[in-house]
C-alpha cells in the first residue's frame, strides 16, 4: 500500500480554469503523474497549447449557471466517470470602498461560489458512478487565504466569495460523504498567476516577506497538496480547508 499511497495514475480529473496560474499547475502536475486531465478555458491559443501537452481542453464560459451546466454536458460526453473535480476557475475585483460597483458582486460571486456548486451538483452522477467507501471521488475547491484573513487590498467581493467557498466546502462534505465523495478546499496564499501578476510586479518582495517562510508559492507546493487530496493518502479527509500560504494566515 505504501507504494501507491500518493498514486493518481489512471484517475480522470476535471480542472476548471486550467490554462494558466494555479489551475495549470494542478492540471500539468496531475497529468505528469499519470492522470487523465480535462481542463476548461476561454482562450483558444491556451486551449490549443494544453491539447498539444496531452490534456483534454474544453471551451467553457463558467460565469453563469447555464455555462456550468453546458460544461457538465461536455464532460459527460467526454468520459463515463469522474474521479476528481477541481473547482479552480475564479475572478477578483478591486476598487475603493466608495466606488465598489454592484457588478463586482454579481460577477465574482457567480463565478467563485455559484459555479462550483452547480458543477458539483450536475457532475454528481459521474462522481458517484464508481466511488466507494474505500475509494471515494474527490471534489477540491480552490479558496484563498483571503477567505481566512482580511486582505490589505480592497477586494471586498473576492474575499467574501472565498470565505463562502470554504463554508460551501464544509456543507457539501457533510452531505456528500454518505455518497462516497470527499470535499476539501485549498486556501492558497500568493502564487504566480494572472490574478496575482499586477501585485507581484509592483510589490513582489513585500509579498514574499509577509510570509513566515519568506517566499511566494511554487508549482510543487500546490501540486503536492492536490496529489495528497486526490490520492489514497487523502481519502479519509473531508470538510477541511488547507492553507497553502507559507504561514501567511498566522500573521492576522
Amino acid at each position: 500500500m505504501t507504494s501507491d499511497l500518493f498514486d493518481v495514475s489512471g484517475k480522470t480529473v476535471l480542472v476548471t480554469g486550467g490554462t494558466s496560474g494555479i489551475g495549470a499547475m494542478i492540471a500539468h502536475g496531475l497529468h505528469d503523474r499519470g492522470a487523465r486531465v480535462l481542463i476548461t478555458g476561454r482562450n483558444d491559443d491556451a486551449l490549443a497549447e494544453a491539447r498539444a501537452a496531452g490534456l483534454t481542453a474544453l471551451q467553457a464560459n463558467l460565469s453563469t449557471a447555464e455555462g456550468a451546466r453546458a460544461l457538465a454536458e461536455q464532460v459527460a460526453s467526454a468520459t463515463d466517470t469522474l474521479d476528481v473535480l477541481v473547482n479552480n476557475a475564479g475572478a477578483t475585483w478591486g476598487a475603493p470602498l466608495e466606488e465598489f460597483p454592484d457588478t463586482a458582486w454579481d460577477r465574482v460571486l457567480k463565478l467563485n461560489v455559484q459555479t462550483p456548486f452547480v458543477l458539483t451538483q450536475t457532475l454528481l452522477p459521474l462522481l458517484t458512478g464508481s466511488a466507494t467507501a474505500d475509494n471515494p471521488s474527490r471534489v477540491i475547491m480552490i479558496g484563498s487565504v483571503d477567505g481566512i484573513r482580511v486582505p490589505r487590498t480592497a477586494s471586498y467581493s473576492y474575499s467574501s466569495s472565498k470565505a463562502a467557498v470554504h463554508q460551501l466546502t464544509r456543507h457539501l462534505a457533510r452531505d456528500l460523504g454518505p455518497r462516497h465523495v470527499t470535499v476539501n478546499a485549498i486556501a492558497p496564499g500568493p502564487f504566480e498567476s494572472k490574478m496575482m501578476a499586477p501585485i507581484l510586479a509592483e510589490l513582489g518582495d513585500e509579498v514574499a516577506a509577509a510570509s513566515p517562510l519568506g517566499r511566494i508559492g511554487r508549482a510543487d507546493d500546490m501540486i503536492g497538496t492536490v496529489v495528497y487530496l486526490a490520492s489514497r493518502a487523502g481519502c479519509y479527509l473531508t470538510g477541511t480547508v488547507i492553507p497553502v500560504d507559507g504561514g501567511i494566515a498566522t500573521t492576522l
